[in-house]
């Protein structure tokens, strides 16, 4: 799941595949210069194997430069290459540093992978409560995966204190986006709550909604 996020945040982010997509010349001689979203690109054409051979250990290099230059894709696509262990050793601290860089940038994909780490204490101590907080902050900005996380959390009570009105409302937002497992959470937990409780959780998405 975190790889394909990534692939899919940083393609839609950089427009990789679309009509001004750069050629593989033009985006190394950028990247050679110094330009952080053409070493970004090309980082992500050597993750795919893109025009060019498939190679991990190119793929963090040109990553590497972004992210040391304060590119929040480049930072995000770093710590999933260290939580995989993708061209580098797998280190769940490292891949933690450098999803927070990225989620102290507002970037959402980063905040939801440092919020997974929370949860299952991979590289962080296991804090359910600052996973709450970063899965929180990626679901206020529409993430599906982080709503259905979130909503999860409040259903178990983890981090949050248990609330089905609330767990209906995040099931809910993420089932909007297509989430098929969060559309099965949402009506798992509405079996356990009052026809006022569903309400109230439909009133709060749709508010959600038009915020």
């Amino acid at each position: 799941m975190i790889r394909k996020a990534l692939i899919v945040a940083v393609l839609l982010a950089l427009g990789a595949g679309g009509p001004a997509m750069a050629t593989l010349q033009e985006t190394r001689l950028k990247a050679e210069q110094g330009d952080a979203i053409a070493q970004t690109r090309l980082g992500l054409m050597y993750n795919l194997g893109q025009g060019v051979a498939q190679d991990y250990a190119q793929a963090e290099k040109w990553f590497r430069l972004a992210a040391e230059q304060g590119n929040a894709y480049a930072q995000t696509a770093l710590g999933a290459a260290y939580y995989l262990g993708l061209g580098v050793p797998q280190d769940f601290a490292e891949a933690a540093k450098w999803y927070r860089k990225a989620a102290d940038q507002g970037y959402a994909s980063a905040q939801y992978n440092l919020g997974q780490l929370y949860l299952n204490g991979r590289g962080v101590a296991q804090d359910y409560a600052e996973a709450a907080k970063w899965c929180r902050k990626a679901a206020d900005q529409g993430y599906a995966d982080a709503q259905s996380r979130l909503g999860a959390m409040y259903y178990l009570g983890l981090g949050v204190p248990q609330d089905y009105v609330q767990a209906h409302k995040w099931f809910n937002l993420s089932a909007a986006s297509g989430n098929a497992d969060a559309l099965k959470d949402r009506d798992d937990v509405a079996a356990k709550m009052t026809p006022a409780q569903i309400a109230e959780a439909q009133r709060l998405a749709s508010a959600w909604r038009k915020k």
